[in-house]
């Protein structure tokens, strides 16, 4: 099974950058093909052998992902599947790769697999990086709804059949989104505790274009892919939770922003999902009104 890799980057952590393709470089296995994508930015000094491509503007996280995509012929086709890594993370075990072969040769219809993200210094696996909503074992690997964006594979087939990612979010639910749509195409996701990403440990950003992106992708990723009598239930469930959360008034004035930009602006097709696809997600743990 051939593998490709893209990263994008905003040309403001180079060391970090190297260090990322210099594990990349060191997984077993066959060489992987890699893609660095500067997203409105120059791309810093790569090894030889590395492709760039640098755009003119940023595009967002999934914008530059779909240039990174295309960049392996139209879809990926080029390879059998694609690992997407933040920037500024880095693979600590050389066979993270090979096991990503095992787990798509394995399973056919295996569609996803996300990695476990640990910072480099604790080893400590946040919550909010555990793709579930029973997050308290990250070292549990299971069958999962979504994926980490920064920190995972995709098959190259998924990305032909549902893909590309959702250019217009910018930022935000993309991988959901994509999720969504490759399980309804009945591929499954995985998320593999053995696979793992080692990444700085943060913090959500409190911005306002976080609060008011986060908002408007949820209303977009309820509009686009789930039955019309659904689409009010998990909006409001989200509107409820935002509350309950007591954000600040800055905050919060700019999720309604958002909330209210999701409603009056296009978001893109909509291709709602099979109920059977919401049966399915049920039965995995996240019925899709949370």
């Amino acid at each position: 099974m051939k593998l490709g890799a893209v990263i994008i980057t905003m040309g403001n952590r180079p060391d970090e950058l190297r260090a990322l393709l210099d594990s990349v470089a060191g997984q077993d296995g066959d060489r992987i093909e890699v893609v660095v994508v500067g997203n409105g930015a120059p791309v810093p000094d790569v090894p030889a052998g590395v492709r760039t491509v640098e755009l003119p503007e940023n595009l967002g996280i999934p914008g530059g992902r779909n240039v990174g995509i295309e960049a392996f012929g139209p879809s990926g086709a080029d390879v059998d599947a694609l690992l997407f890594l933040d920037d500024d993370g880095h693979l600590p075990n050389t066979d993270t790769a090979e096991l990503c072969r095992q787990a798509f040769e394995a399973d056919p219809r295996l569609g996803i697999v996300t990695f476990r993200i640990a910072d480099p210094d604790t080893g400590v696996t946040q919550r909010r990086h555990v793709p579930r909503l029973r997050a308290s074992d990250p070292m549990r690997s299971s069958r999962v709804t979504t994926f980490l964006g920064g920190a995972n594979a995709v098959r190259s087939q998924v990305i032909a059949e549902a893909g590309p990612l959702p250019g217009e979010f910018f930022y935000a639910h993309e991988e959901t989104d994509l999720a969504w749509r490759a399980l309804d195409a009945g591929w499954q996701i995985e998320y593999r505790a053995d696979m793992v990403l080692n990444h700085p440990t943060t913090a959500p950003s409190r911005h306002a274009v976080y609060h008011r992106m986060v908002a408007r992708n949820r209303v977009w990723l309820a509009r686009r892919n789930l039955p019309a009598p659904l689409v009010p239930v998990y909006v409001g469930v989200w509107l409820l939770l935002t509350l309950v959360r007591r954000p600040s008034l800055p905050a919060l004035k700019a999720w309604f922003g958002g909330f209210r930009e999701g409603w009056t602006t296009p978001c893109g097709p909509r291709r709602p999902m099979r109920w059977r696809t919401v049966w399915r997600l049920t039965r995995l743990g996240r019925p899709p009104v949370i």
